[in-house]
């Protein structure tokens, strides 16, 4: 690991968090998809399956989210709480990567269990206040999968840190809901936790910048990865420390280099 001086580190992060955490951002990455709905459910639905769905081109994944939210008539909440039985065969061969029709249709069918409970997705998260996010995390692929008739091959879309997992894809949802600074990116929907309780999306561009640098030590990108980072960049904003997602990842997606600070 390089050795680091923590102050020019900092200041080095603080101007890249400036500088990708921006509208400007929006247009290419899947956040884009949520930012195109007004209503607080279609964001957190749509939320849900853009961050599920983000795993190779971005570019495929805007058009893949593009496309599901037409075969629901571009009204994702409407759609999953009215639904007659006949509606369902317009989902039918939607396919991203390894989620498949039969992984969409059980996540369809959970939505319209949930909304007819509750008013949000964050109690599907955490149902009480005081939790972690790893206990939410597990909390949530247990209270997805409670149905008798889930599919055990939709299991490997929901992980949780029980199982080692990094949860990258549901970090960074999490990261969506609930971080709030007012610059246009992020949501902060939902207020059950604080940005403070966030653990940093430990994807490939966000690994690769941080083991550069030296805030990531642990080789297998797991969840005990994915505190470690996070717990360093809590040094930098203890309140806020995943706004440093948007210097780690821009650093190594948009520039296509890691700068060397050491």
């Amino acid at each position: 690991m390089a050795i680091i001086n923590f102050e020019y580190l900092k200041d080095f992060l603080d101007q890249k968090v400036l500088l990708y955490n921006r509208p400007q951002f929006i247009e290419n990455d899947p956040i884009c998809i949520p930012h195109s709905y007004d209503r607080y459910e279609d964001v957190e639905i749509m939320g849900f399956f853009a961050a599920i769905f983000a795993w190779g081109q971005r570019p495929t994944i805007i058009n893949k989210c593009k496309e599901l939210s037409q075969r629901m008539d571009n009204a994702p909440y409407q759609f999953i709480t009215e639904h007659k039985e006949e509606d369902l065969k317009q989902l039918i061969g939607f396919k991203h990567r390894t989620f498949n029709d039969t992984d969409l249709l059980y996540c369809i069918d959970f939505f319209k269990r949930h909304y007819a409970r509750y008013s949000t997705l964050e109690t599907a998260f955490f149902p009480n206040k005081g939790m972690t996010v790893e206990g939410g995390l597990n909390y949530f692929q247990n209270y997805f999968f409670d149905a008798p008739d889930a599919p055990s091959r939709t299991r490997k879309h929901i992980p949780n840190p029980l199982r080692k997992s990094a949860c990258k894809r549901l970090n960074m949802y999490l990261r969506w809901m609930v971080r709030n600074d007012k610059q246009g990116v992020d949501f902060g929907l939902w207020k059950t936790i604080q940005p403070k309780d966030l653990i940093c999306p430990l994807d490939l561009h966000v690994e690769r910048t941080a083991k550069k640098i030296g805030l990531l030590s642990r080789d297998k990108p797991d969840w005990v990865a994915a505190k470690e980072l996070t717990d360093n960049l809590r040094l930098f904003d203890a309140e806020d420390p995943v706004k440093y997602d948007f210097a780690l990842f821009g650093i190594s997606i948009e520039e296509k280099c890691i700068i060397d600070i050491t």
